[in-house]
């Protein structure tokens, strides 16, 4: 199995003469900003057989991009809840999952279990397998209580895919909580111990647009200080790969 990191949260993975991807993403929405790196049209990554969405926000669901690179009779995959959401987008080939299901694409199975949204909407993590090795995509999950019950269930994991910004936000005409909607990066380390991971791959960082959006700050330093002799860390650019 191989994993390629895409923009942001998104990942591209290969086993076989299957791909799949999760979260990929060209248009980054303006209340972020700038993008902070250089974001490539989808199919310089390669084609996919499916694409699994995490959650239905714009900087995890782009379907103007997933047609245009992908077809829009490509099969992609999200909560349940938000399936008319994604059909009004033009997309022809929409399925809803709920947390526990799993199906086939080719040489790979894909599952849907826990996550927890920051703010609030509807949101999964998904679960891969392929020759067999297994990994977690958590989208942009804040700290739960569910990673004891996913370890149990389905792990241990050879990769987690988890967020590591801690970011808190200012929406406009929104009451700010000041507190964070994703995982800061020592909560992400505890949740890849937890899940019984091998390695973590950071996502969903580098993004800074106050006071809008916030992203923790000493973001690497933090990360790499609480990963250190807990646990691998595996930093990928976009573009780059791992293999499993």
């Amino acid at each position: 199995m191989i994993i390629q990191k895409l923009p942001w949260a998104g990942i591209r993975i290969q086993h076989e003469n299957t791909s799949i991807a999760i979260d990929p993403l060209f248009n980054l929405p303006e209340k972020f900003g700038a993008p902070p790196e250089p974001f490539y049209p989808l199919d310089e990554f390669g084609p996919v057989d499916a694409v699994l969405i995490t959650h239905h926000h714009g900087d995890h669901f782009d379907p103007e991009a997933i047609a245009a690179s992908y077809g829009k009779d490509i099969p992609v995959y999200l909560p349940k809840e938000s399936v008319e959401l994604a059909r009004e987008s033009g997309l022809q080939s929409v399925q809803g999952v709920s947390v526990g299901e799993s199906f086939g694409i080719g040489a790979l199975k894909a599952t849907a279990t826990y996550s927890v949204d920051g703010m609030g909407d509807p949101q999964i993590a998904w679960i891969v397998e392929g020759g067999g090795k297994k990994i977690i995509h958590c989208g942009d999950t804040l700290w739960h209580g569910y990673w004891w019950k996913i370890a149990s269930a389905y792990g241990p994991f050879d990769a987690a895919c988890l967020p590591v910004n801690g970011a808190v936000l200012e929406w406009p005409g929104v009451r700010p909580s000041g507190q964070p909607i994703s995982l800061s990066p020592e909560q992400a380390v505890s949740a890849a111990v937890l899940l019984g991971a091998g390695t973590l791959v950071p996502i969903h960082y580098g993004i800074h647009h106050p006071p809008v959006y916030n992203q923790t700050p000493n973001l690497m330093d933090r990360l790499q200080g609480a990963a250190n002799d807990i646990i691998k860390l595996t930093i990928l650019e976009t573009k780059g790969r791992m293999a499993l």
